[in-house]
């Protein structure tokens, strides 16, 4: 079977051979015309005289599929286009839309982008700082920051800079090992240290329930009790814990046609989670949210979305059940703008449990959460092919709700964070 872009492609193409467009259906009350003469090679002729319709075809019962290489162009008959379709990677078509454009290059409401790995440097810094001015970004937060030595020198450079309002960093702990003697008490004594050294929450990274391993060599459960002393310590220091459990659903699942995120993971093959060698994706998620259930004193931000975007009757599920929780928005604005009009109502009900973050620091990518957030623009690009190859819409979010998710929700739940 072939489907995504590859299919549409092929359907493109025989819709433009078969001159489908423009036919309509005899009204019932006249006689059925005669059927049009077989053109040779088995295709029908048009009134033209000439051929219409694929020469290759094949038909179909109710609720089956085409053939491999064919497309639907009737009710119940395939066809093969007449020319090689291109690739999904080729297929570039340029769209004849006309509609109002509203670029958006700077934020209305300044913005905290509570998700970034970016490692601010002297030498980097200023150049830094002309981006972030740009695009109204007054805070960023590097969730990569450590530990020991290492982040209190991450923690010197900003403090020790022109610009130490500008930049935040949460710390790391160590997850393998967990269960040996001593493990607990070192990593939560890393942690305070951590926060007395400038720290302002706790990253957790996906390896947690996937390769991360304990003393005995057994997968990290995300929900071991284990990592118990962690959660608690972080509610005792009143920082947030942001964690990152598991990746999209389409990554555990068969790549094929069928699997939304082929392109993607044609790309990337290390992404693919086989199921002969990793937990499935139902199973972490449940490991997750009862580990979130089990320490409601922990303010959990649960990292792109919680991998629910394209879900949002579950999404609001996760929060209504687990009050701990709120979501952040990085590396997913895809899910959003494809479904605005629910995505909106989501955002407006929901406007105190949704944080901005963007996860991979690129100035130009920005603009398109803006452009998404706050008009109401319709079918425009997104920043990476091989993440969507759908076209996005505008949610034009009311400014209350940019606010709380620009900034205002960022201040209320990680303490000591503010815009400047």
């Amino acid at each position: 079977m072939v489907t995504g872009r590859f299919w549409w492609a092929a359907a493109v193409v025989v819709a433009v051979s078969a001159g489908a467009v423009g036919q309509q259906t005899a009204p019932a009350s006249q006689p059925a015309a005669p059927a049009a003469p077989q053109a040779p090679g088995g295709g029908r002729q048009g009134r033209g005289g000439g051929p219409r319709g694929p020469a290759e075809q094949a038909q179909i019962g109710p609720g089956e599929e085409c053939p491999p290489g064919m497309t639907e162009f009737r009710a119940g008959r395939c066809g093969k286009p007449a020319s090689p379709p291109p690739s999904i990677v080729d297929y570039r078509p340029n769209s004849t839309v006309v509609a109002p454009q509203h670029l958006v290059p700077r934020a209305k409401f300044p913005v905290i982008d509570i998700h970034s790995h970016l490692a601010i440097t002297p030498e980097n810094m200023e150049q830094t700082i002309k981006q972030m001015d740009s695009l109204n970004l007054r805070v960023l937060v590097n969730l990569s920051g450590g530990s020991g030595g290492g982040l209190r020198q991450l923690v010197q450079t900003i403090r020790g800079s022109k610009h130490a309002n500008r930049f935040r960093l949460f710390a790391n702990v160590d997850l393998n090992g967990a269960g040996s003697p001593g493990w607990q008490e070192r990593e939560v004594a890393e942690l305070e240290q951590a926060v007395k050294d400038g720290a302002i929450g706790l990253k957790i990274f996906k390896n947690l329930g996937l390769t991360a391993r304990k003393a005995d060599g057994s997968r990290l459960k995300v929900d071991d009790p284990d990592l118990d002393p962690i959660w608690q310590a972080a509610a005792r220091l009143n920082i947030p814990v942001f964690i990152h459990v598991a990746d999209p659903a389409q990554f555990f699942a068969p790549i094929d046609y069928r699997n939304e995120r082929w392109l993607e993971l044609a790309i990337f093959p290390g992404r693919e989670y086989p199921q002969d060698r990793y937990p499935s994706f139902e199973q972490l998620m449940a490991e997750r949210d009862r580990m979130f259930a089990r320490n409601p004193k922990t303010r959990f931000i649960n990292a792109h979305f919680g991998w629910h975007g394209n879900d949002l009757g579950r999404a609001a599920r996760h929060l209504d059940t687990l009050p701990n929780v709120v979501f952040e928005v990085g590396a997913v604005l895809y899910e959003f703008g494809r479904q605005p009009r629910a995505a909106r109502e989501f955002f407006i009900k929901y406007q105190d449990r949704v944080m901005f973050g963007k996860d991979a620091y690129e100035p130009t990518e920005y603009p398109y959460y803006w452009r998404v957030f706050e008009t109401k623009d319709e079918y425009f690009d997104y920043y990476r092919d091989y993440h969507a190859f759908w076209k996005l819409y505008g949610m034009e979010l009311p400014d209350d709700v940019l606010r709380k998710l620009y900034y205002a929700n960022a201040e209320r739940i990680v303490p000591g964070l503010r815009v400047q």
